[in-house]
Order: C-alpha cells, then structure tokens, then sequence
C-alpha cells in the first residue's frame, strides 16, 4: 500500500471525513480526478464501450466551423474541466479565438496538458487556471474585457443533480459575463445495455478510476483503507435517468484516516459518482433555468449526444 502522504485539499478532506464520520457513505465525483484519476480517465475515453467522447469529437469535427461562424474569431475560449483537453484542438482552429483558458482541479495534469496545446498553437495565449470550477472563478486578467466562449465538453454536468447543475449553469454564466456563449455536450439517454457497459468495461479501467479514490485518501490523508476489499459497480437508474456508480465493500474492514478509525460493514455502498441522461428537450430547460438561452443544437445520427451553443443574454422581466 502506498503511504506517501501529499497536500491535501481541504475541501477534499471535508468531504471524505464527512462520508466516514458522518456515515453518509458518498463522496462527490470531482474528488475522483487527481493526477492519477485524470490519467485513468483519458484511457477510458480511448474504449469501445466508451462511447461519448468518440460521438462528441465526431461532433465537433463536423460542426465548430459553424460555432466560429455564430461566435466570432475574437473570444477568449474558457473550458470548464479541461483534463487533457483532446477535444479542444478542433474548436480552436475552427474559431481561431484570442486566448484560450483550460480550468481544471488538477493542477499537475492541467499544467502538462496546457504545455503540449501550446506545441500545436504556438501564438495563442494560454492562460491555465488551477480551479474548482463549481463556484464563480475569477479570469486572468489578460481576458477580462474579451467576449467569452465557455466549452464545457462530455456532458460533464451529467455528474451533478439537477439543483447543482443548475447552480453550476449560473456560476459559468457570473464567470463568463452577459453577452458572453457556452458550447456544452449532454448525453441522451439510450438503452440500458450501451449505458452501463460504457460504465463497467470489460477491461476493468473504469474499476480502476473508481478505486483510485480510495487510494487517493491513502495517499492524501494517511489512509489505511483496503482498497482491494471494494469492488465498482454501475447501475441504471430509470427514476433519475442515471448511471450511478458504487464502491461496495466485500468484507467487513477496519482502517484509519490520520487519527480516526472506521468500521464499515460488508455490503454497504459509497456513492461515489452519476451520470445523467437527457432526453430531447431536458438539456435546453436546463439551461434556461441556469440563465442561458439555447440557440443550436447539433446531435449525431443516433441521437446518442448532442452539442448545444447557448448564449448568456441581459435578464429581462417576463412579458
């Protein structure tokens, strides 16, 4: 077991003492991305049953040319949770913006993938911004008085309920200005089989993703959790329209987190992520709710994800 101990975050400290000490028995789905998460992460999104990121690169393949004709060359592109910001080289050269600013938690991961877009755009202004994006964030300066294009790609709001999502929707909204657009994926709901296999490969890298938060609070909080007594599991949840994913435990354990020492019993579960699902006309409510007004939506044959171009316009009173 390593037992290196690390910096930690506090707030992912308050979170993981809160799932133990509290017996809430859930940690939120950001915690899951630390240097070794996010690596894990990009190669779940190279597998067969992954299917989002091959449908929504294809996406963005086919359609930024038309984002650059509805947003203009001169905006400073934001991306929400950049991780290796693989996606990103085709809305870049298609809206050949004025300086792009990648955000991420982690800031290791965020700081190489920055360097390696910056070999292939070599006169764009990169700003990297080490940040929890769930809050208003304040841009460098360099982009303060730019128009905005916020990228918020893999239907990463699916990991939040809905009340959150939202919350998040309005935070980007303060963060990029009135005026300002945002180009997000969603994913649709489809059937069961695809949804869950995109969640529980055959290859077990998604297992992998999933334990590595435990080794995580080994790692960062002087943990002695055994993490080979956990197991992942994906379900579909048709009441929410979700995938949620488990760590269950397979024995009764006993470990330590710094000074204080926990009993779980076999078979409880720790909530650990979900992934939500739209159907056609849930994404565009969502977003109004969250101030921001749809204004394209492009989708793929099957209709297994979709694109949306939003815009953040001035707040006016019901007619």
């Amino acid at each position: 077991m390593d037992m290196t101990v690390s910096r930690v975050d506090p707030g992912f400290e308050k979170d993981v003492m809160r799932c133990f000490q509290e017996q809430s028995y859930a940690i939120p789905a950001r915690w899951l991305y630390d240097r070794q998460g996010s690596e894990l992460f990009e190669q779940i999104t190279e597998l067969p049953e992954y299917y989002p990121t091959r449908t929504e690169t294809s996406l963005l393949e086919r359609y930024s040319a038309e984002v650059g004709e509805m947003s203009g060359t001169d905006r400073a592109v934001v991306e929400f949770g950049s991780g290796s910001s693989t996606k990103t080289p085709h809305l870049l050269s298609a809206t050949h913006p004025a300086a792009y600013v990648p955000i991420d938690i982690s800031g290791e991961f965020l700081a190489a993938s920055a360097a390696q877009l910056q070999t292939q755009f070599p006169e764009l202004p990169i700003y990297p911004l080490e940040a929890d994006f769930m809050r208003r964030i304040n841009l460098p300066s360099e982009v303060a008085n730019m128009p905005k294009l916020g990228f918020f790609p893999g239907s990463t709001i699916g990991n939040m309920i809905a009340r959150t999502s939202v919350d998040l929707l309005r935070f980007m909204r303060e963060t990029l200005g009135t005026g300002s657009q945002l180009l997000i994926g969603f994913d649709r709901i489809k059937d069961t089989d695809t949804l869950v296999a995109a969640y529980d490969d055959s290859a077990g890298v998604t297992a992998q993703f999933s334990l590595n938060l435990l080794r995580r609070i080994n790692r960062e909080m002087a943990g002695t959790i055994p993490v080979d007594q956990f197991c992942h599991i994906a379900i579909w949840n048709d009441l929410y329209a979700r995938i949620e994913i488990y760590l269950e435990v397979q024995a009764d354990v006993h470990f330590t987190i710094g000074d204080n020492q926990f009993d779980i019993d076999k078979g409880q579960k720790i909530h650990i992520e979900n992934s939500h699902k739209y159907g056609l006309r849930d994404a565009r409510l969502m977003l109004r709710a969250g101030g921001w007004s749809p204004v394209r939506e492009w989708s793929d044959e099957r209709d297994y994800f979709s694109l949306i171009l939003a815009e953040a316009h001035p707040f006016k009173n019901a007619p």
